[in-house]
């Protein structure tokens, strides 16, 4: 009897072995596809937008669009995400550029606490505008999922991308530094959930995990 019960434990645990050997490589090889996408440059700096939207998440990303909105790269620039209770002078006291030079010509949102919010938040600020193409500024490592939640989300509205590059994540070479391999698998999971997320709705027509 027990040597039975080996015998289909043993069975069972085959096909389980292979299915999760095969999901692995799955994974895997699409997490190196991942990191692919992940952006080494800025492919293109001087294409002329309506908008530009910042991510926010660092001062870097902030300098970098107050210096295309300086540069007459776009009509105005979206701050997606402030923190509930910081203002624009504050921001900008933050950054290189003095308020009065291009506070005229920025607008801020709240609303945000995440990359989904911020699209939707950029959705409702392109509807106000009636702006028809977008400068997006975020992280490299953050570019691939954000550009997945803002091609969803406006999807009639032409994005450029526009990395920014911490020094801290090191692309390149991610598999010699734990940090930004750890910071690579986080970001490749969640763009797996939400690719998931938006497929399922466009075969269900039903907006899942508002």
């Amino acid at each position: 009897m027990v040597g039975f019960a080996q015998q289909k434990k043993r069975r069972l645990l085959g096909p389980f072995s292979l299915l999760v050997l095969v999901a692995g490589l799955v994974w895997a090889g699409g997490f190196i596809a991942f990191t692919n996408l992940v952006p080494r440059h800025v492919a293109d700096g001087f294409t002329q937008t309506d908008g530009i939207v910042v991510l926010t998440g660092g001062t870097h990303r902030l300098n970098t669009g107050l210096s295309l909105l300086s540069d007459k790269r776009a009509e105005k620039l979206l701050i997606s995400g402030v923190y509930r209770g910081v203002e624009l002078e504050e921001l900008l006291s933050l950054s290189k550029r003095a308020p009065a030079e291009l506070e005229c010509c920025i607008d801020i949102g709240h609303e945000a606490d995440n990359t989904r919010g911020n699209a939707k938040e950029t959705l409702q600020w392109v509807t106000k505008t009636g702006f028809t193409s977008l400068r997006l500024v975020t992280a490299n490592y953050h570019m691939p999922r954000s550009l997945l939640e803002f091609s969803y989300s406006l999807p009639e509205t032409k994005i450029i991308a526009h990395p920014v590059f911490p020094e801290h994540v090191k692309v390149d070479q991610w598999w010699r530094w734990p940090g930004t391999a750890g910071l690579l698998i986080g970001e490749y999971n969640k763009y797996l959930l939400v690719w998931l997320r938006q497929e399922l709705a466009r075969l269900t027509d039903i907006e899942i995990l508002k």
